[in-house]
């Protein structure tokens, strides 16, 4: 046998070695295939694996909605007022108007519970030496809390400050003087000026409290007329300072608060909302300007 043969078996040997590993590694593929496929088969099918990204997706957004919804606004303390009439005593009604203590008449109101407005004249005729003439309005108004406009005591702080710039700026007052003062509710203002018109020199004191939810404005004027002497406006003041912490007390006594004398909230008692004032009703009209014959801002 030649060495050419001797070689053959040998190469057959090794080719038919490399062919048994390409086959071996052929259906090692080939078995590998369905596996693939298989767990190709499972990440694909996204029926439940979707289902539940879109439920979690829905619980989350929920659960943002309902974090960033409104806090519940907090009920008003005040939820009704005093007989505008009846918000003063006899003396202090003497003393700021001495002729007509007994001639209070009530503002027009559609809602008491909201709004309401008591003014009273006097007229103290001294013959040849003239007379004395003063004008007392006094008006109050409510504010109730809600979802839209906010807490009842902030609407109410707003139309404070409201009140308070107005009376600060009518047209032809003169030495206008405002200060703020103490023991009656949570914040009060006294405004004072001079206005001349054709009856006489005339005083005019404005003063704006806040108790709570509720806004007590008092114009007081006073006037020499016919040859008497111009008032004091020191005394004009203080007195209808008096009577704006007399008013404010009958608030907090109308609610049970046992006449507040300047805290603005102690012991106020927590009241639902109800239908009654709001910021948008001009509240100021009925209120303040009652009696525009009588007041000397109206006066011409």
């Amino acid at each position: 046998m030649s060495e050419g043969t001797m070689h053959q078996p040998a190469q057959r040997d090794q080719q038919d070695h490399q062919r048994a590993k390409r086959l071996h590694r052929v259906l090692v593929c080939a078995a590998a295939v369905p596996v693939m496929l298989i767990a190709a088969g499972c990440s694909s099918d996204s029926g439940s694996g979707d289902r539940a990204g879109k439920d979690t997706t829905g619980v989350g957004a929920t659960t943002s909605a309902n974090a960033t919804a409104a806090p519940p606004v907090q009920a008003a303390a005040y939820k009704k007022l005093p007989e505008p009439c009846a918000v003063l005593s006899k003396k202090t009604l003497t003393d700021l108007v001495p002729e007509g203590a007994k001639s209070g008449k009530e503002g027009t109101s559609t809602d008491t519970a909201s709004r309401g407005s008591c003014s009273w004249t006097s007229l103290d005729n001294n013959g040849v030496k003239g007379s004395q003439f003063r004008w007392l309005n006094v008006s109050l108004l409510r504010f109730d809390s809600s979802q839209t406009q906010g807490e009842g005591d902030k609407l109410a702080a707003s139309y404070y400050t409201k009140q308070v710039q107005e009376a600060q700026s009518v047209t032809g007052a003169k030495n206008v003087k405002s200060e703020p003062f103490a023991g009656a509710g949570a914040e009060a203002t006294a405004v004072r000026y001079d206005l001349k018109k054709k009856e006489g020199a005339f005083k005019q004191q404005t003063v704006v409290a806040r108790v709570e939810n509720v806004v007590v404005t008092i114009d007081y004027n006073g006037a020499g007329l016919a040859g008497d002497k111009t008032p004091d406006a020191d005394a004009l003041t203080k007195a209808a300072e008096k009577a704006a912490k007399e008013v404010v007390a009958a608030v907090s006594s109308a609610n049970g608060s046992g006449g507040g004398s300047g805290t603005g909230g102690a012991g106020s008692p927590s009241a639902s909302p109800s239908k009654s004032a709001s910021p948008s009703a001009s509240p100021s009209k009925p209120a303040s300007k009652a009696s525009p014959s009588a007041s000397a801002s109206k006066k011409s």
